[in-house]
């Protein structure tokens, strides 16, 4: 048996690496020419490292991690703790650290690990035939492949979607844009092994340790979109939406390098039920485009691509069956998700002022036991417990 896979990104190496463990042949094909992974850096929560686990890459995934130890929440002006607490309880209930990783590393890592040299790059979607024996795809430069199921891990503006739902759905936005990138790590802005947030004006600023004594940075604003901001404005920009801030953050501004620093407007998709069509199924972000506020978009296509070869490598009923099965055991957990991350990302950036606020008081009186649990839930719905 063959699967095409379209997308070399999180979701499709994953799922090409998880089909060969169950014996399944694969070919990758992937749009650009040459992997430029969008975003700085990534979390990998335990339930995304335990499917790394599984598929081998459990070492490899730890060499790449920060050690993230704590985490807190900043007041914006003062700089002082509004809470502070050990991830300790969180990795002992779930049974896995969480790694914070550069998205290019993992990206490599997942790439080599399959072998880059099998990938064919350069092949852009155009057209999905099927019929009962297979499925042939057509690419932009007039070739094809064929195979006994397509899997579409071919990102939130995928070309896949359409033929699978028959509509075009659109992308919406979040409300907010998103500035991140890598410095070094520096003491004078957070401690070295925590995952600190400075938070106030429904903005927030966010710092985690990554591999070779790195932070990655973001930033986050609510703010219209299309405005005429880029690398050239990037820390005049910057400067101005955190002004009065404190010092920490004032250094990051200074110290953060405009030409690696990314301006993102963040959008998610509204979530659907029909990931499948037949022989062809939707992967990763093509099914379920989230924001980032609770990092799990990574986690939930690397979840996807285990609990998909899980069940062809366990049923015996064909591939169609096998794609259904798919599609029921995901639909309610990525539902899930992306929700979870919208209702975050609404509060946090404030449309609702009032509850905002009610937050940042909250969070003056937490002791980082409601803060795990809700973590802990989310980690503990993946398909490894």
């Amino acid at each position: 048996m063959k699967a095409i896979i379209i997308g070399a990104g999180i979701g499709g190496m994953s799922s090409a690496i998880a089909l060969e463990k169950q014996g399944i042949q694969t070919e990758v094909y992937e749009a650009v020419k040459e992997m430029k992974p969008v975003g700085a850096a990534i979390s990998i929560w335990p339930n995304g490292v335990k499917c790394l686990n599984a598929l081998g890459m459990g070492a490899k995934i730890k060499a790449l991690g920060g050690d993230m130890q704590s985490m807190a929440y900043l007041d914006y002006q003062q700089g002082s703790p509004l809470t502070q607490f050990s991830m300790t309880p969180l990795i002992q209930r779930v049974g896995e650290k969480p790694y914070p990783v550069v998205r290019a590393e993992l990206q490599n890592m997942l790439i080599d690990h399959y072998g880059k040299q099998r990938i064919q790059f350069g092949k852009r979607l155009t057209a999905i035939d099927q019929n009962p024996q297979g499925v042939t795809v057509t690419f932009d430069d007039g070739t094809h492949a064929q195979g006994d199921f397509l899997i579409a891990a071919d990102g939130t503006h995928s070309v896949a979607r359409h033929y699978v739902l028959e509509e075009s759905l659109p992308r919406r936005y979040a409300g907010y844009v998103n500035w991140n990138g890598l410095v070094g790590i520096d003491e004078a802005i957070a401690p070295a092994a925590q995952w600190t947030t400075f938070v106030g004006e429904g903005k927030r600023v966010s710092l985690m340790p990554v591999s070779n004594n790195r932070f990655y940075f973001f930033f986050d604003v609510p703010l219209p979109t299309g405005l005429p901001e880029d690398r050239a404005t990037l820390r005049h920009d910057l400067q101005r939406y955190f002004a009065g801030w404190c010092p920490a953050v004032q250094q990051l501004i200074r110290v953060l390098d405009p030409m690696t620093t990314n301006r993102v407007e963040i959008h998610d998709i509204e979530p659907f039920d029909t990931f499948v069509k037949g022989r062809v199924a939707l992967l990763g972000d093509a099914a379920h485009s989230t924001t980032p506020d609770i990092g799990q978009g990574g986690c939930a296509a690397i979840e996807d691509a285990v609990v998909l070869a899980e069940i062809i490598g366990s049923h015996s009923l064909g591939i169609e069956d096998s794609l259904r099965r798919y599609q029921q055991r995901r639909t309610v957990r990525t539902r899930d998700l992306v929700l979870k991350a919208r209702k975050r990302c609404e509060i946090t950036h404030a449309k609702d002022p009032q509850q905002t606020e009610a937050w940042y008081q909250e969070l003056r009186h937490e002791t980082g036991e409601r803060i795990l649990a809700g973590m802990c839930e989310t980690i503990e719905g993946g398909p490894l417990g």
